[in-house]
């Protein structure tokens, strides 16, 4: 009896994920990006003193103020759900989408460069007053999406292992 039963949930586990609507190989498919971004973190022109990914991970220190500039992407997710926070990747790299022939259905994850990835990419934490992350997600926040053109300003927090992540006060989206 406790072996049926056992046997029944799991059987009612595997169909709720079932015929689920939208693109599963998108992260969070249907959270689509705002089409009217919160104007406290917009900045209205590109800084011109940006940085690359590669470049600030290797000059920032920590607490410096920081211009950097990436796309979006990095992981097959490179959202925090619920938070203003996402992965950046250097623009030397190439997502898979713009390589000829190759299909892959999440270039934004960058499966193409993995290895210099990891030298390549920086969190983007979008903080309030008191340094806290904004609990919006940045989609919905800022109008993002993966594979964009951004430029980001705030301060460098780095870890030990030498992460790097912006405390983000303002975003330009390339369009």
């Amino acid at each position: 009896m406790r072996y049926l039963l056992l046997s029944w949930i799991v059987v009612a586990a595997a169909v709720s994920g079932c015929g689920s609507s939208g693109d599963l190989t998108k992260p969070d498919a249907n959270l689509t990006p705002s089409t009217v971004p919160d104007a406290r973190f917009v900045l209205a022109e590109e800084p011109a003193d940006a940085k690359t990914v590669i470049e600030t991970r290797k000059d920032s220190q920590d607490g410096d103020d920081v211009t950097i500039t990436g796309r979006i992407g990095g992981d097959v997710d490179p959202w925090v759900q619920g938070r203003a926070a996402f992965l950046i990747v250097d623009s030397s790299l190439v997502p898979c989408s713009e390589r000829e022939g190759d299909s892959c259905k999440t270039p934004w994850d960058y499966c193409c460069d993995t290895d210099r990835l990891t030298e390549s990419k920086a969190t983007i934490k979008f903080v309030d007053e008191a340094g806290q992350t904004v609990s919006t997600d940045a989609r919905q926040l800022l109008g993002v999406k993966e594979l964009q053109r951004v430029t980001i300003r705030g301060k460098a927090k780095r870890d030990e292992a030498g992460n790097l992540t912006v405390l983000a006060r303002g975003i330009y989206v390339k369009r």
